[in-house]
Order: C-alpha cells, then structure tokens, then sequence
C-alpha cells in the first residue's frame, strides 16, 4: 500500500472546493496589506505542519500576524504575536459564512480585515459574501491533502535545491489552487498575452515578464477534476511539445505537459517517478530553449 494517500475528485471535491475559496480570502489579505513583491510571492501559502499559511502580516501596534488553513483542527487558525489565537472552524458553515467569521475574527483582536471580495481564477465567480452553497466539509479528505502535501512538497524542495539561478520559493498559489515551484534562464520574455479567466492580463504579465520553467502538483478545487502533476516553459522553443518523456504526456487543452498524481501514487518509488518527471520536464524545456543549464544548476547538497 503506498503511503501517499488516494485523492479521489467525486470523495473530496467539496472540500477541496471550501479550501480553495477560503485560501483566496487568505491569499487577498496579503496582496491588500502587504508589500507587493516580483511575481505575487508575498501573497503566497506556505506549506506547514499543520496546512497551508500566509506569511506573517505586520498590523497595527507593532504586532503581525499569520493566518493558516488548519487541516489538523479544521478551521481559519489565527496566531498573533501577541500571543493570541483564535479560530473560525469550517464544518458547517458555507463560503459566505467564512468570509463573515474571518472579518469578524480579525477585527475582534483589531488587525486589518479588508480584502477584494471575489475569487480570481474561477469560472462564473460568486463573491464569497454572496456564497451560500452547501458544501460538504470532511475532515479525513482535508488529512488527506494535508498528507498528500507532506509527501509531495520534500520532492519539491530537493528539485528547487538543484536549481543556483533565480527559482521560486516551493509555494502553494491561492489563485489556482496549486503547489509551484518556478526555475528562471534570468533573460526577459516577450510579452505574456493574457486572457487567464479571472486574472488580470497586468499580473499575468508580471508573473511571466522573464523565461520560465514552472512545475507544480493541482489537487483540485473548485473544479472536480483527478489531481495532477504539471510542467510547463514561457515562451515555449519548438518542439518541446513533442519531448520524449519517461512520464507524463503533454496535454495541448493545458498547454503543459501532466502525470496523474494517481500514477505517480501508484509507482513502486513515487518520489523517484516524481523526480524524473521534474527533472526530464524542465531539462526538454532548458535545452530545447538554449538555457545556460551549467551556469543555473548544481548537485542539490549543502556546502
């Protein structure tokens, strides 16, 4: 039996969908009350011990404080640097509910609460105040993810270790729902045309203002759908569509090339299998787009 845990869309959809929503209300605080950093970063969860979490945020009074989606106790976990804590549990309550206890949360211990009102990235958008669907919280899919994330994530790091260039931290973005990790060539890329539904052309344009190569594990989330593995290049060299791979194929609707995270679970080594897709899928990438690969990379050990 493989220790990676089964992630099954028709099981752990609503729940992943509650999650999602609710790490866009996370993510949104940032982008309103933090310094804007290249490429959204400051904006971005974290993985933790416990879930995913927003960076620290300063507030009034010299304090700051963190908000993370708490997978372990199931709820809105609050820690401030005073000491406090404070929770807005999921079970029973919908999105709009959320949104209610979170700004209510943050304004009873007095830090900012302001943030936009709806989701990015997501087809036919509801605002959260307005979101009343029902949906079914399970705590054992929420564990489930949370597993998913603790096995998937060390893979992650060791590829970012290989990696001396300009290379994203491995975090988890709130927009779409997804953990990433980004490699830079260090040259600028032409233009990014935008049109992501949901997302402003101006921070697509940012994101992609230099050459790419980014991989990342999507779940699910608001959108039922079989977990997956990805890798992509911006701008993408001619023929890297057709790069022979060991794993994983490319999927022309994406644009990217994918590996079931159900394959990946089901190999005799997964974090073997999940390396050699990452790494074969950036080194197509590198070569077929003249990367300076010996000036970028390194064995992935300490000094």
């Amino acid at each position: 039996m493989s220790a990676w845990p089964e992630l099954v869309p028709e099981r752990d959809h609503d729940t992943f969908a509650v999650l999602h929503l609710v790490s866009q209300m996370l993510g949104k605080l940032r982008v309103a009350h933090s310094t804007w950093e290249n490429h959204g970063w400051n904006s971005t969860l974290r993985s933790a011990a416990n879930g995913l979490a927003a960076l620290p945020t300063r507030a009034p009074g010299g304090r700051s404080f963190s908000l993370t989606l708490d997978l372990c106790v199931h709820g809105i976990g609050l820690t401030v640097s005073d000491g406090s804590r404070d929770l807005v549990p999921f079970a029973g309550s919908t999105i709009a509910g959320l949104h209610r206890g979170l700004i209510a949360m943050l304004d009873r211990h007095g830090l900012p609460f302001t943030l936009h009102g709806k989701p990015n990235e997501v087809e036919n958008a509801v605002r959260f105040g307005d979101d009343d669907a029902r949906r079914n919280y399970d705590p054992e899919s929420a564990r489930r993810l949370l597993n998913a994330l603790h096995a998937v994530v060390p893979v992650f790091e060791q590829f970012r270790a290989g990696f001396v260039g300009k290379a994203s931290p491995v975090h988890f973005f709130w927009g779409s729902f997804d953990l990433a990790v980004t490699r830079f060539s260090g040259r600028p890329a032409p233009p990014h045309p935008g049109g992501i539904p949901g997302l402003p052309d101006r921070i697509t344009r940012e994101a992609y203002s230099h050459e790419v190569s980014s991989a990342g594990f999507w779940p699910g989330g608001v959108m039922a759908a079989p977990p997956i593995f990805y890798s992509y290049v911006y701008p993408e060299p001619d023929r890297f569509r057709s790069a022979q791979l060991a794993h994983g194929r490319f999927d022309a609707t994406l644009g990217e090339f994918t590996l079931p995270y159900a394959d990946v679970r089901a190999s005799s080594d997964p974090a073997r299998t999940l390396t050699e897709f990452l790494q074969s899928t950036y080194a197509a990438a590198a070569d077929l787009a003249n990367w300076s690969r010996a000036a970028l990379e390194r064995e992935p050990v300490a000094p």
